[in-house]
């Protein structure tokens, strides 16, 4: 059994809440869960044990009359989401500037004492992983450990970083656990806490879950290297009208999107090329179904230029939902094994800036590789 703990009762965990139970009942095939029925544990090994958040509308609401809301997928909402309510969780101002009446725990008593409080039960419901959804936040990485622990003594971390603490301080205490940071906040490229993650005996894996145009993008940049095409420029940007669309048009949020995006142009091209990648803007009737827009020019034999466009419509939440699928399976697999700290092989595939620190990011499908053979896993495709 893998016992999660989620991390932002948005869409996103929505979506991965209704999905998961409908994968359970076998209502729903598995496309967008990459790597499907071969890992070695089955999707009815996954119990979503607890949710935090600090949306006082969603505070103390089961799953399922949240999903009732805001789920418009097909089906019926399963009914075994009424039995899972969500906790008041870490505000540390994270939603500063968006229209939610927010309220943490540490504002009915103290940081410290919230703390203990919820790793005090993520112990008593024997949590394995921790899912990171929340709304992106403004951060830098911290640095050094000395650094991250004056923070946490002193309050001064984000309301990610402190989540990303909590799952050490956990795992430390009690039992090994994975964080699995899917928003752009610097964990799995922040040395402070893949030193923080090794010492105690936990995993992370991160940062940004890879979504839509962005591991699109990095596949068409490497078909362009691999066919000795010269890269002149790359515009890419969409626009949604979900929450985190929302925050993302305020400039100290949107920066975090920008470097997990455009960090992929020289690691994968071996040179800079001008570039604009990032959230455009919020458009509410658009909902979750992002609208994304490419170009891609570049020079072919004879000097001659070519152009890629490309329009997309893409469902913003149900994709990130799929992955997640995989990520707490790996994630347990990664404990499993004592490969404490971080993963590259599993960051690569499925995050838009993978840890450790200083990593490259690569094509989703040369990453692809790497996972499988991490994995030890054969795809029916490739030879050996």
């Amino acid at each position: 059994m893998i016992r999660v703990a989620i991390i932002g009762q948005g869409l996103v965990a929505t979506h991965f809440a209704v999905g998961l139970e409908r994968l359970k009942n076998n209502e729903i095939p598995d496309h967008g869960v990459p790597l499907g029925t071969r890992l070695p544990y089955k999707y009815s090994d996954i119990e979503i044990a607890a949710s935090y958040d600090i949306d006082e509308s969603k505070i103390g609401k089961s799953l399922y009359e949240i999903a009732k809301k805001s789920y418009e997928g097909p089906g019926e909402i399963p009914r075994a989401l009424k039995d899972i309510y969500v906790r008041r969780g870490i505000h540390l101002a994270s939603t500063r500037g968006l229209p939610i009446k927010a309220r943490g725990r540490e504002e009915e008593s103290d940081l410290k004492i919230a703390v203990e409080e919820i790793i005090g039960e993520w112990s008593e419901l024997g949590v394995d992983v921790v899912v990171n959804v929340m709304t992106t936040e403004p951060v830098e990485a911290v640095g050094s450990i000395e650094k991250l622990h004056r923070g946490f003594e002193n309050a001064d971390l984000t309301a990610s970083q402190t989540y990303a603490y909590m799952a050490a301080l956990y795992s430390s205490r009690y039992s090994s656990a994975a964080f699995i940071n899917a928003i752009p906040s610097p964990i799995a490229n922040d040395p402070a806490f893949i030193e923080l993650y090794k010492n105690s005996r936990a995993v992370v894996f991160g940062d940004d879950g890879a979504t839509g145009a962005t591991p699109l993008t990095a596949d068409l940049l490497e078909h362009l290297y691999e066919r000795g095409r010269r890269v002149l420029g790359v515009a890419q940007f969409n626009i949604g009208g979900n929450m985190d669309f929302y925050a993302l048009n305020m400039p100290e949020r949107n920066i975090m999107k920008k470097i997990t995006k455009s960090s992929m142009i020289e690691d994968i091209l071996g040179y800079h090329a001008p570039n604009y990648i990032r959230p455009t803007g919020y458009l509410e009737p658009l909902g979750d179904k992002k609208f994304v827009a490419m170009i891609i020019e570049y020079l072919s034999f004879g000097e001659f230029k070519d152009e890629l466009y490309i329009v997309a419509r893409i469902n913003d939440s149900p994709a990130l939902a799929g992955l997640l699928v995989d990520l707490v399976r790996l994630g347990k697999l990664a404990i499993e094994r004592e490969a404490y700290g971080t993963v590259y092989e599993v960051n690569a595939f499925y995050m838009k800036k993978p840890g450790p620190p200083g990593s490259k990011v690569i094509s989703k499908f040369h990453a692809y590789l790497k996972l499988l053979k991490w994995l030890k896993l054969r795809d029916h495709r490739i030879p050996e």
